[in-house]
């Protein structure tokens, strides 16, 4: 005998799946969160946050992650840390597979976010959060008065620059071509801010410093000569990947690979729903992510009821 399909089942970790089970406790759904074995998302990689609401003081992200797993599992949400390796979406109940087995769910919120593309060095990932960024909304508060680089030449990276000329003493664009990729608007205010500069057919190979970024190594791709910058800030905004490789096929995703939504939190499919990064490109802030978090479970939560509706008038 096949158990009882769960009401409600969260595939991701992030603010918008533990913001999502959060609620869910509280709707009394029963939320069972699949975490994923990197619990906590892009903020389990953030040193300070100063811009989440109801902190006066400073929080390191993976401590606001974990205030926010604490509270999902006092509330009584069931966490497994376990990837989803498989999702049947075409049939109802829909199916969740991990490598652990396979759950029915009445209704499904997907939030398992993006994942920022990285330049590759082990040099990177040491001072990430230590001067190295992926995001300059977030972070460009800690380098008022201070020298920073961007690594990138489309729209994101010109709207990092520019973002970053309100706080840092100057901006230098490296790009590994010699032209930009950005909209014509977006290149001609970049090229037009006198704070910024560009280092053209160049790449980052190397990010300089001990506890925190002091400069970067560049190697002109054409000449193969290299040099050190001094800056105290890097930004690497050469674009994003939305983690939908297992929905593929089961709802519907749009050019970029993101989830497309269709009203409000709704996919394609009836009854799953998407909070986050996974289908946000564009503002990607843990307060956005935990909101879409809240509306999506109060979708879930309409959805789920009239579904149990349905099932209990044609049991009659």
């Amino acid at each position: 005998m096949q158990p009882e399909p769960r009401r409600l089942v969260i595939i991701g970790s992030g603010p918008a799946g533990l913001t999502a089970a959060i609620y869910g406790c509280r709707a009394d759904l029963s939320p069972l969160v699949y975490m994923g074995t990197k619990f906590g998302g892009q903020l389990m990689l953030t040193s300070d946050v100063e811009n989440f609401p109801g902190f006066p003081d400073p929080v390191m992200g993976p401590d606001l992650m974990m205030r926010m797993k604490s509270q999902a599992e006092r509330l009584g949400a069931s966490l497994v840390q376990e990837d989803v390796v498989r999702v049947d979406f075409r049939s109802y109940p829909f199916e969740v597979t991990t490598d652990g087995g396979t759950t029915g769910a009445l209704s499904v919120i997907i939030a398992t976010g993006a994942n920022p593309r990285r330049l590759g060095l082990e040099s990177e990932m040491k001072l990430m959060g230590r001067g190295v960024s992926n995001c300059a909304v977030c972070d460009a508060f800690f380098f008022r008065g201070k020298k920073v680089a961007v690594v990138g030449g489309g729209d994101t990276a010109m709207e990092e620059a520019t973002f970053l000329t309100k706080f840092a003493s100057s901006v230098q664009v490296v790009h590994r071509r010699d032209s930009l990729r950005a909209s014509a608007a977006l290149k001609k205010e970049a090229e037009q801010n006198p704070k910024i500069s560009f280092v053209w057919d160049s790449a980052v190979t190397e990010v300089l410093g001990d506890k925190r970024v002091q400069g970067i190594r560049v190697r002109n791709l054409k000449t193969a000569e290299e040099r050190e910058m001094e800056v105290d800030g890097l930004f690497v905004a050469i674009g994003y990947d939305p983690n939908t490789e297992v929905f593929r096929g089961q709802v519907e995703l749009d050019a970029k690979g993101y989830v497309a939504i269709r009203d409000g939190t709704a996919t394609s499919v009836p009854g799953v729903f998407v909070a986050g990064d996974v289908h946000d490109f564009r503002y990607r802030q843990a307060v956005t992510a935990a909101a879409d978090g809240c509306k999506a479970l109060l979708d879930a939560e309409k959805f789920v009821k009239q579904a149990e509706d349905a099932r209990r008038a044609a049991a009659n």
